[in-house]
């Protein structure tokens, strides 16, 4: 089972959910172990920089939106540069609307 099946599962019910991710690709915006508050959301109201839990080339990220193309097609990229790759609206499946510190130590 995969770090953010339980989310995914949550917000395909349409219920918030949150997760602890870790690593080091978004140092900056959701540093590791950080407390992400998830919600549910509408491809049609994402914009550039925001924080999606998005499943790109059959991996899933806590990554940013980098570019759209017309609400169809979106870009998805770390905070260090890096560029994943163009998903679908479908691969989108929530957005990232609190993060809290996570514990030192």
């Amino acid at each position: 089972m995969g770090w953010a099946n339980y989310a995914i599962e949550k917000l395909r019910r349409g219920e918030m959910s949150q997760i602890r991710p870790s690593g080091h690709s978004m140092t900056g915006r959701v540093n590791h172990k950080d407390l992400v508050t998830l919600a549910p959301c509408n491809p049609d109201d994402l914009n550039v920089d925001d924080i999606v839990l998005v499943r790109v080339k059959g991996n899933v990220y806590l990554h940013l939106i980098k570019a759209i193309d017309n609400h169809k097609r979106f870009l998805i990229g770390n905070n260090r540069g890096k560029i994943n790759g163009w998903v679908g609206r479908d691969a989108i499946y929530g957005i990232a609307v609190s993060v809290e510190p996570g514990h030192k130590g």
